[in-house]
């Protein structure tokens, strides 16, 4: 018989995360830039609400687009004319601290206000990775169904900032709104939830008083 023997991987990883994380925070205070870890799934509506914010909020903006192959989302929003980098994570479901910082360079954070980092379409592999921001915001929608967040608990524990987006169309495809408010509170009943639709404008003006909210207690 083989013989098993357990290895503190995980645990050497994550602590090793951390300390970078804190770093990229320590960068992004002395640049005296916001930033936004935006986490969610694909099609949850992520890279169009940060389209949105870009043209509605009066700040200087920047982008980094994560995702396995990020030239989609980053051309998306390299159109809008603010800078973006996009950040290829190959076979990782999630982005990581050490990643982010490689890109940091490639930014101009001294002029930008608020950083949004978008992260890899998922809901379970980035829990665990603090990127060093300031905030997470979690984008979620009623096509994904209303028992989406009592499936994937973890990621609102540790959110600060939850839209469910795609309301207008939740009747349509029997999704119960309040119910996904009413779990989001019962796992982390301090965390500020929006009822959103970018095709409507619902939510919008909350989610950026939201935001500039946590801006301001910073």
């Amino acid at each position: 018989m083989h013989k098993i023997a357990d290895i503190e991987i995980q645990h050497d990883i994550m602590v090793a995360n951390k300390k970078l994380a804190k770093r990229n925070q320590k960068i992004f205070d002395k640049a005296n830039t916001f930033s936004i870890d935006v986490l969610g799934a694909i099609g949850s509506g992520k890279t169009s609400l940060i389209e949105i914010l870009i043209q509605k909020m009066d700040y200087k903006i920047g982008v980094i687009a994560g995702d396995v192959i990020s030239k989609f989302d980053a051309g998306r929003i390299e159109r809008h004319g603010v800078p973006v980098v996009g950040l290829n994570t190959g076979k990782e479901c999630h982005l990581d601290a050490h990643l982010v910082e490689h890109v940091l360079g490639d930014l101009p954070l001294e002029d930008i206000d608020i950083l949004f980092i978008e992260n890899v379409g998922n809901l379970i592999c980035p829990v665990d990775f603090d990127l060093g921001s300031h905030i997470r915001m979690v984008v979620i929608s009623v096509t994904e169904g209303d028992d989406t967040v009592e499936k994937h608990p973890l990621i609102f524990k540790d959110a600060d900032l939850v839209v469910i987006n795609k309301v207008d169309i939740a009747d349509a495809v029997g999704a119960d709104q309040d119910k996904m408010v009413a779990d989001v509170k019962e796992l982390n009943p301090d965390v500020a939830v929006i009822k959103s639709s970018l095709k409507t404008g619902q939510g919008l003006d909350e989610i950026i008083n939201a935001i500039e909210g946590f801006i301001k207690e910073n």
